[in-house]
């Protein structure tokens, strides 16, 4: 990548050496009972800056144990986790700080703005993950090694500062933006239970009715037996009838998803004579509605596609096939969606621990609106419409979700190109020259890390005469 002329490169190890954490013993509890010290871990990363720790560590753990102490504006990083998949996680500390052996850290240092530091980290995060990725290991990790000796740009100080106070303006924008995205889908969710609350009360079509001359009374409540030819749960047959290279498919209740069969997963079948006979009681039907009636969760539901002619199912659905004479499948459908029938018998229901099971009887008593067909049949068209409409939003927040995700990078891409400050560097040539260029500085900067080598160097003894 060509750098503006101004810039110089660098490597971490020029700064200083990428120091790490570790854990104090686990068996003594004196380490963990006082809660003195920030002990940061991979599942603290989740932060631009660090400011607190779920984990802490007592005072005397940082002293018996040796554990190093990162001040303030120190950078620090994921080594090992697996994190480490799909990101780089980088911080900045804003209090003192010990880490875990899965981070590493840099110290601050006067020549070099920590959030320049983190900015260039997350900028080339994708570099690192592929080109310091430490092979061999059960955990994904990174080769300290590779990454202490990896080149980054580095412009003059002055510049430093501006790219990163220019990003942290920048990426907050983003942020915000996609944090206003984030909200759509949980919008739309309740757009599509609020439409779903209309067509079952009658509201959606208020107007309709007055245009055809329809009474307001005109609407009903029935059973669902009294509305249904059928409504009817399933079973499991005995002496695993599953590995007989049966031809009829068999569902169970991870079947259904987001209300709609979804027979790719894990696919069953049962055999012609299981089906016709143990189990001829649930045979199903392209058009019938299906409920899981075993939780939780419950209120799953979904209408049988023509994939099949004939299905069957397991004891935790119910099958629901309405009378073409008094109800359309698509609107009983909508109306189970809508959720109101679990919801009128939630309080009764039964269940061993973490289970809760609607019954048999509690689905044959439900009480389901019955409008004229005529009237089903546009509340079915307009929660269609309405649904097509929210899905389109959806699907064009999830578009805007990735393009905003690229600009993420897209922008750190620029600034560490220097196009971001490109007409910064024109303004100011004093502060990007001589004793303040990017050359000077990373002299400045060796030479700093060569002092505090020989300063941690032992004396050597005299030899005794």
């Amino acid at each position: 990548m060509e750098l503006p002329i101004e810039w110089h490169e660098f490597k971490l190890n020029d700064l200083t050496q990428l120091a790490g954490g570790k854990t104090p013993s686990k068996t003594n509890k004196q380490y963990w009972d006082s809660p003195d010290m920030c002990w940061v871990t991979p599942k603290d990363m989740k932060k631009t800056y660090i400011s607190n720790s779920i984990d802490k560590i007592s005072a005397l753990a940082v002293d018996q144990a040796s554990m190093k102490v990162f001040p303030e504006n120190s950078v620090i990083f994921v080594v090992r986790s697996g994190i480490l998949k799909h990101s780089f996680p980088v911080a900045i500390t804003t209090i003192p700080v010990t880490l875990n052996q899965d981070l590493k850290a840099i110290s601050p240092i006067d020549s070099v703005t920590p959030k320049f530091v983190a900015h260039m980290l997350q900028a080339y995060s994708n570099r690192i993950l592929h080109e310091c990725s430490k092979a061999g290991t059960t955990v994904d990790s990174i080769e300290t090694n590779l990454l202490g000796n990896y080149k980054f740009p580095l412009p003059p100080l002055a510049e430093q500062k501006v790219i990163a106070d220019t990003l942290d303006e920048l990426l907050a924008q983003v942020d915000t933006l996609k944090a206003r995205l984030d909200a759509i889908p949980a919008i739309l969710k309740r757009f599509r239970q609020s439409v779903l609350a209309a067509a079952v009360t009658g509201k959606l079509t208020e107007e309709w009715r007055r245009e055809h001359a329809i009474p307001e009374n005109s609407w009903g409540i029935q059973s669902a037996n009294g509305l249904c030819e059928k409504v009817q749960s399933g079973s499991t047959p005995k002496n695993n009838p599953f590995d007989q290279n049966g031809t009829v498919p068999f569902l169970k209740v991870y079947n259904i998803v987001n209300q709609e069969i979804d027979f790719e997963y894990r696919p069953q079948f049962i055999t012609e004579e299981v089906h016709k006979t143990k189990l001829k009681r649930s045979i199903g039907y392209p058009g019938d509605v299906l409920m899981n009636i075993v939780g939780p969760p419950l209120g799953k539901v979904a209408i049988l596609p023509d994939t099949y002619p004939e299905w069957n199912l397991n004891q935790a659905i119910t099958l629901f096939r309405p009378d073409p004479q008094k109800l359309l499948p698509k609107f009983l459908y909508y109306v189970l969606c809508e959720g109101s029938m679990v919801r009128d018998v939630i309080h009764d229901l039964k269940g061993i621990v973490g289970q809760v099971n609607i019954s048999l009887t509690q689905c044959r008593e439900a009480k389901i609106p019955c409008p004229s067909l005529p009237e089903q049949t546009e509340i079915v068209r307009r929660v269609e419409q309405l649904f097509t409409y929210a899905d389109q939003v959806e699907q064009q927040v999830k578009n805007a979700q990735t393009r905003v995700n690229q600009l993420t990078q897209a922008i750190l891409a620029k600034a560490f190109r220097g196009n971001l400050t490109e007409q910064w560097r024109k303004d100011n040539p004093e502060l990007i020259s001589g004793e303040n260029s990017a050359e000077a500085l990373l002299e400045r900067i060796k030479a700093e890390r060569a002092t505090q080598q020989q300063k941690k160097k032992p004396a050597r003894r005299k030899a005794k005469s």
